[in-house]
């Protein structure tokens, strides 16, 4: 979603940051062009003055002008003032109340609150250890009590049994009835929408708010509809009081001014951000790490997040004993793309790592997508078992077969055997897993080693040795971000440039060494 505004900031302060010594011409000129960026992005009006004079506040003055990075602490006040728009701290559901807790789901029709719902209930069952109750409360969408019904029984969370005829007041007082009958921690409130804003809706949320007296109002919010989400979140705020936002279809190609507009409009925190359609696509909102993402520095807590959840112990500690031996055959490498499909697939990673927005059209001519890694994998998967553990075995009537089993050509397949033997010589030439050594911490990074989900202070320790993705402090060097090794352990070489651009923005090749 922050593709095109991350593209645009990114451009501006490398003009900056190549500077040695900076003007306050030079900071106006600059702050016009974040104007423009911002504006372009769908950002309110109120909200881009009111960033750009606290940066112009910050930048325009001896000690920035003076200092002997200047490029670069404008871009951190840039950073700074950004988290501060976006909300400083990161926010999560309160769940400090006595049981259950209920929390009311409202937002209009379309919006993805049903499946919003369920992966919220699926959150704080898996992550929270809280028991479920969902209810559906809309009777005018057909068959939307059923939808719910459905998403409870994939996720493996309870659901209110469906009673025809009752109103949503009485639907949410046996919803919280059963809820405190059954020993539930938490009951999720699923209202109905409209297509718009309208009395009726708006008087249906303010009774079912006096009869639940709900601890948490979220309003669901589609990304993708840009200022009218910024009218809308304001519009239930003023009726039903709010207590947080969940902007869904972050993953799309939106403009993110919502986003950014949001906060600062309403004064209600976004709690929570749905990055994809699968039922674990919904991330907790940090200001910092979403600034880190606009200003093209990445998100490495996320994709540690990512990565230790999709570890499966036991599969890890089998594929650390093979890298710890030397041995990387075609099912391990099989593994590893699947894990990376787990993860977020190669696109996802990428949008993770600091500064491949600079060099996005390089990846895409040298043909690294997720189509290349699944076609791949599709390969793999078209051998034996033992063609798999023994590659040299597969000869020209054999390559014909998984050809033809891939639909691929017999080019394809020997373009993979021979990355694989690339692969496998590093492996052996890397001394295997080792600890401490350069195949054990990449194998911790890919989760081939014992690796668990990390705790909130783990995640808050790694934030801070990352700098929280700030710009170094005024005077000092282009501090860098620490290199994420997956990318560079599963895809091949392509021989891609360095990020350039120069400054702590261009500390990472996501594909090869550091610079």
């Amino acid at each position: 979603m922050f593709e095109g505004l991350s593209g645009k900031l990114s451009g501006i302060f490398d003009k900056l940051t190549r500077r040695g010594a900076l003007s306050e011409a030079d900071v106006a000129e600059a702050l016009r062009e974040v104007r423009r960026a911002l504006l372009e992005a769908d950002v309110a009006l109120d909200v881009v003055r009111s960033f750009t004079d606290k940066v112009r506040e910050r930048a325009v003055g001896a000690g920035v002008v003076k200092s002997v990075t200047p490029g670069q602490m404008v871009v951190k006040i840039v950073n700074d003032v950004l988290v501060e728009t976006l909300g400083s701290t990161a926010e999560a559901i309160d769940l400090d109340a006595p049981a259950p807790v209920a929390i009311m789901m409202v937002g209009l029709q379309g919006a993805g609150k049903t499946t919003t719902t369920a992966k919220i209930a699926k959150r704080l069952t898996e992550r929270h250890k809280k028991r479920v109750l969902m209810a559906s409360l809309d009777v005018k969408r057909p068959a939307a009590q059923e939808q719910l019904a459905v998403l409870g029984r994939q996720v493996e969370v309870d659901t209110l049994p469906i009673v025809a005829g009752q109103t949503p007041i009485k639907i949410a007082k046996r919803a919280e009835e059963t809820a405190r009958l059954h020993g539930y921690d938490v009951v999720l409130l699923d209202t109905a929408g409209r297509t718009h804003i309208d009395e009726p809706l708006m008087q249906e949320m303010a009774d079912i708010k006096q009869a639940a007296r709900p601890h948490e109002i979220l309003l669901v919010a589609d990304a993708l509809t840009g200022q009218d989400a910024v009218n809308l979140a304001k519009s239930f705020d003023e009726r039903v009081g709010l207590t947080g936002i969940v902007l869904t279809r972050v993953d799309g190609d939106g403009r993110g001014g919502a986003a950014l507009s949001m906060r600062a409009v309403t004064g209600k925190p976004i709690k929570l951000i749905g990055s994809g359609e699968k039922m674990d696509a919904l991330d907790e909102f940090s200001p910092a790490r979403i600034a880190n993402r606009i200003l093209g520095m990445g998100d490495i807590v996320a994709l540690v997040e990512k990565a230790a959840a999709a570890v499966d112990a036991q599969q890890a500690q089998r594929a650390a004993e093979r890298l710890a031996k030397g041995k990387f055959d075609l099912q391990d490498f099989a593994d590893q793309l699947a894990h990376v499909e787990k993860i977020g697939g190669f696109g996802g990673i990428m949008g993770l790592l600091p500064g491949v927005a600079k060099i996005k059209d390089q990846i895409a001519s040298a043909g690294l997508d997720d189509k290349m890694f699944k076609r791949q994998r599709a390969i793999i998967l078209s051998m034996t078992p033992k063609e798999r553990r023994n590659p040299d075995i597969l000869k020209a009537s054999r390559k014909r077969r998984i050809a033809a089993g891939a639909g691929v050509k017999v080019e394809a397949i020997n373009k993979l055997l021979k990355q694989h033997r690339q692969m496998a010589d590093m492996v052996k030439a890397a001394g295997g897993g080792k600890r401490g050594g350069m195949m054990g911490r990449a194998a911790q990074m890919m989760g081939m080693g014992a690796m668990k989900m990390p705790s909130a202070d783990d995640l808050a320790q790694l934030q801070k040795k990352l700098g929280g993705g700030a710009a170094p402090p005024s005077g000092g060097p282009g501090a860098r971000i620490p290199q994420a090794p997956p990318a560079a352990a599963f895809a091949p070489k392509p021989g891609l440039p360095g990020l350039g651009g120069g400054g702590f923005l261009s500390g990472l090749n996501p594909f090869g060494k550091k610079k």
